[in-house]
């Protein structure tokens, strides 16, 4: 009895695997028929899907140190480029501005098709010379219809326009030219958007990685409908960045020698004042050459006072800066600038100015991108700001202190030798005193001097802090849609839905039509 239980569920699987294979292979022409409309499907899908290509390019950020000639060479705080800031400046909105503008990416193009409108960045038959656009903050399109090779109309308008007439309308006034090509009677559309709006959507599109760690090499690309278009953003990104680059480090040495210039200025008028008060007492009172005898004295007290000069100056440069900062007109300038040290030679203040500089180009950075003053962010650098403000004041004040205190050991040094000189004419003395303030002026005109000069040199000669290694170039192959996938999706599909229909329907089948639905609940003898 066993064996004969046994033996019927072994025939029960063998009919319902034979059973199962001829009701679906019943089915096959459904399969095949299946399997053709969800390859035509596909077929439609890849034929009018417009395909998305990947471009992209590499350049390198070079950590060049000392290259900018300006606050950074004054303060000895170059530090070189810190890539992760130079990755969001590559991606800012306000550098992918210059880039619109120098591609004029305002216009699109478009060449309308029974199903799909195509991008035709550079290959259309013309373009649009914008002589002057109405409202620059608002979008427009245009809908130009060619009636033959010289011939169009402009929004459904029946006048009849030629290239290279002006058109004046609510966009604006501005013409058609021949770019090449032969219109061919076709529909074209343009559109015109704002350069924020432009800069914004590629803005977004950009992705910069870097290459290999502590390399500088960034990878720079975009996905766009249009691999021509997509090769020339990154292009012009790259070059607009050198460019960037060059003129940051321009407009800083520009504004030190602005700051140079005006100190200059004011120390060579107390010079020459003070050389012809000197002279004129020379002249009035017959001091033209010293008595011989008081020249020992007179070198006892000249070393003295040189180091009286020397620290004094260092003291009148600290009150220099601090006079600067004390101004709040100085606090936050278009490109703040920190008066240099100029030979105060101290590890701490020197910091202290590095970091406030690089916190006021930061805050200025925002500011170049659109963020509100008001933004937490921007308050944030600017507490940051007047943090350090004090911070170098209390340093400055400390320095000052210091230098007081070694100007008065010299002057108490020099108080000997000049009870020694009592007996010589006042007049002499006086002209000794004058003589030192000219040297002091002297000194200090001098080393602005110098380093005008420094900077001058170092702005001439002021290059891009990077390089291109490898130029985006139009990719013939999109990433998307990929035929080979979607046909294989396709066949999948076109076999999977009938497989399914019928599974359900044999699922919600409760009738007997076949032994097995007989043997697969009983195991009665069927004769």
């Amino acid at each position: 009895m066993e064996e004969s239980v046994n033996s019927n569920k072994s025939e029960l699987w063998n009919l319902s695997f034979r059973d199962l294979f001829y009701k679906y292979v019943r089915f096959l022409p459904l399969f095949v028929l299946s399997v053709a409309f969800a390859l035509l499907g596909a077929y439609m899908y890849l034929r009018y899907t417009v395909p998305i290509y990947s471009v992209g390019g590499s350049m390198v950020i070079k950590n060049e140190q000392g290259s900018g000639g300006g606050i950074e060479v004054l303060f000895g705080t170059n530090k070189g480029p810190n890539i992760q800031s130079e990755m969001e400046i590559l991606r800012s909105r306000p550098l992918m501005q210059r880039v619109v503008d120098s591609l004029n990416l305002q216009f699109s193009y478009y060449i309308k098709g029974k199903i799909k409108t195509v991008n035709i960045y550079k290959q259309g038959p013309f373009l649009v010379n914008a002589v002057q656009i109405a409202d620059s903050t608002r979008s427009f399109s245009l809908k130009i219809k060619f009636l033959n090779d010289n011939e169009f109309r402009i929004n459904g308008d029946e006048k009849k326009l030629k290239f290279g007439e002006l058109i004046r309308d609510g966009n604006g006034v501005y013409s058609l030219v021949k770019n090449s090509g032969s219109p061919a009677n076709n529909e074209f559309n343009v559109t015109w958007q704002p350069t924020s709006s432009v800069a914004g959507q590629y803005a977004g599109a950009i992705q910069v990685t870097p290459r290999s760690p502590g390399t500088g090499i960034l990878g720079i690309g975009m996905r766009t409908p249009n691999p021509q278009m997509g090769a020339d953003i990154i292009n012009m990104l790259m070059k607009e960045y050198s460019s960037y680059s060059v003129e940051q480090k321009k407009q800083s040495s520009d504004q030190t020698l602005a700051f140079i210039d005006d100190r200059l200025a004011n120390y060579g008028g107390k010079l020459d004042s003070v050389q012809r008060l000197f002279l004129d007492y020379q002249v009035k009172f017959n001091l033209i050459d010293a008595n011989t005898q008081s020249g020992n004295y007179f070198g006892i007290i000249s070393e003295a006072d040189k180091a009286i000069n020397e620290q004094t100056l260092k003291k009148n440069v600290a009150e220099m800066v601090d006079e600067y900062l004390i101004d709040k007109k100085n606090s936050f300038k278009e490109v703040p600038v920190v008066p240099s040290s100029l030979g105060l030679e101290d590890a701490t203040l020197n910091e202290l100015i590095g970091t406030y500089n690089k916190a006021q180009l930061e805050r200025q950075l925002l500011l170049d991108g659109n963020v509100p003053v008001n933004n937490p962010i921007v308050k944030e650098a600017t507490g940051q700001i007047e943090k350090l403000r004090v911070s170098i004041r209390e340093s400055l004040k400390n320095i000052k202190s210091s230098l007081g205190n070694t100007v008065g050991r010299f002057k108490q040094r020099s108080g000997v030798s000049e009870t020694q000189l009592r007996a010589m004419p006042a007049k002499v003395k006086e002209l000794a005193e004058i003589q030192g303030k000219v040297e002091t002026f002297q000194a200090l005109y001098k080393l602005l001097q110098e380093k005008k000069e420094e900077t001058a040199i170092l702005r001439a000669a002021t290059t891009a802090n990077s390089n291109i290694i490898d130029r985006a170039y139009p990719s013939s192959v999109p990433v998307k849609p990929k035929p080979r996938s979607i046909q294989l999706m396709a066949i999948l599909l076109g076999i999977a839905l009938p497989a399914l229909f019928i599974f359900a329907g044999e699922v919600l089948n409760d009738k007997v039509s076949t032994r097995f639905d007989i043997e697969k609940i009983t195991t009665a003898p069927i004769l």
